[in-house]
């Protein structure tokens, strides 16, 4: 399966709605870059944090989440140390059926300990990205909203997949906001 090009990502995006706003070209003067590259696109935070606060006695379930853990935070959050936040992308994606996309966190996040987990966008798969930020360092570190913190890398098929993941009515599809998890 061929990585997609940025004429590929670019006509998608302009012509079939696939990245919503969609930024030509790298944005890069002050900012941590975002945007159209050679072979994927940089996503950018929305300005929506929730924080995930450690309580003594509590366990966290991801079949019966208790959003109570969830505290909203600043749009220039800081991430403590050796904690995570959720988030979401700026960008609302739409995977056509030949396609899989694969996030992976952008270096200047990496760098300073900032982990960002994403599992893949499977075909037909819409929303805005929901993205888990862990802190593995043991200092805080501040997050950027409207900057890149993820490249977003399409690969393309020649077939279409039998069952796509809209077919499927999945639970995490159109998502509009940060979405924990659930069954």
């Amino acid at each position: 399966m061929p990585v997609k090009s940025d004429k590929w990502i670019r006509q998608m995006a302009v012509n079939e709605g696939m990245i919503e706003p969609f930024a030509e070209g790298k944005r890069r003067s002050g900012v941590i870059s975002y945007g159209l590259s050679s072979y994927g696109y940089d996503l950018r935070l929305a300005d929506e944090f929730k924080l995930v606060e450690h309580t003594e006695d509590l366990i966290v379930d991801p079949k019966s989440f208790d959003e109570s853990v969830l505290r909203d935070i600043s749009e220039l959050p800081v991430i403590p140390p050796r904690s995570h936040a959720l988030t979401r992308s700026l960008e609302y994606f739409r995977i056509p059926r030949n396609v899989i996309a694969l996030c992976f966190g952008k270096s200047t996040y990496a760098r300073c300990g900032i982990i960002v987990n994403v599992t893949p966008l499977e075909p037909e798969w819409e929303g805005f990205i929901t993205m888990s930020i862990s802190n593995t360092s043991s200092l805080p570190v501040r997050l950027y909203a409207g900057e890149g913190i993820a490249q977003v890398v399409f690969i393309g098929s020649d077939e279409l997949c039998d069952v796509s993941y809209g077919d499927k009515k999945g639970k995490y599809q159109g998502q509009d906001k940060i979405t924990p998890p659930k069954i």
